[in-house]
């Protein structure tokens, strides 16, 4: 079996479990039925771009099975990493919304599998399911929030706080039962990538990586965390005062 059908295998196995906070996993069956037959569906691999920023393209992307990236670039000529979206999500859908250039890159981290929605028909669904557009909106709006929340936090708690609070929501969202305790999350993400997410320099992430190791709270390895003790860092989300990482 080559490394290309391997992939698809397991894009395809996956697809109909979508975790309940995604998009596709809070709708009813009805519109969730209709929302999968919009489209049409196309692969990408690893490292592939579905969407580039600035282009005028406003296709939705509806994500079956993926895990996927999105960047922008900064104001100094950096790239940031604005978030991580998985099977259930939907990415596209500002420009579909208001037909603007596009915000941000999306890139696949893994053997990804979407449909993609022209606008027209992408908007057409969601006059006609009115629980679809309130499903959308309430994503938009999460997102918002999220991006909103970690300007907030980059300026009111230490690094280690914000990198805490970031693994939590990752392992909450896409965490996988690891055999003898913990969750493994499921993103790829290399530690300049992380960094990226908390706000904070690479060096700093990597400091605070330690020490949360040596506490025996996670356990990192190539593109890898797992949480060996989920309360434990909580604890460190929400005591910004109390674990500061060494200069």
């Amino acid at each position: 079996m080559t490394g290309h059908e391997t992939g698809r295998r397991r894009v395809i196995r996956k697809v109909g479990a979508w975790p309940r906070g995604s998009l596709l996993g809070g709708l009813g069956d009805a519109a969730r039925e209709e929302f999968l037959g919009l489209g049409r569906p196309r692969q990408f691999t690893t490292g592939q771009t579905l969407i580039v920023e600035g282009d005028r393209s406003t296709d939705a992307y509806l994500l079956l099975d993926a895990c996927v990236k999105v960047t922008a670039h900064t104001e100094n000529g950096r790239v940031a990493l604005l978030g991580i979206r998985v099977g259930g999500d939907l990415v596209g859908e500002f420009a579909a919304l208001d037909g603007r250039p596009r915000a941000a890159t999306v890139v696949a981290a893994g053997a990804c599998l979407a449909r993609v929605i022209p606008r027209q028909t992408f908007l057409a669904f969601l006059r006609r399911r009115p629980e679809a557009a309130l499903a959308v909106n309430r994503a938009v709006v999460n997102k918002v929030r999220w991006t909103t929340r970690r300007r907030v936090e980059l300026g009111t708690c230490s690094a280690i706080t914000r990198l805490a609070r970031v693994l939590v929501e990752l392992a909450c969202s896409y965490g996988e039962p690891k055999p003898g305790g913990g969750l493994v999350i499921g993103v790829s993400l290399t530690q300049p990538e992380l960094a990226a997410l908390v706000g904070a320099a690479d060096p700093t992430v990597h400091k605070a990586l330690t020490l949360l190791r040596r506490a025996g709270v996670l356990g990192t390895g190539y593109r890898r965390i797992v949480v060996h003790d989920l309360r434990r860092l909580q604890a460190y989300a929400q005591n910004p005062l109390d674990y500061e990482v060494p200069a």
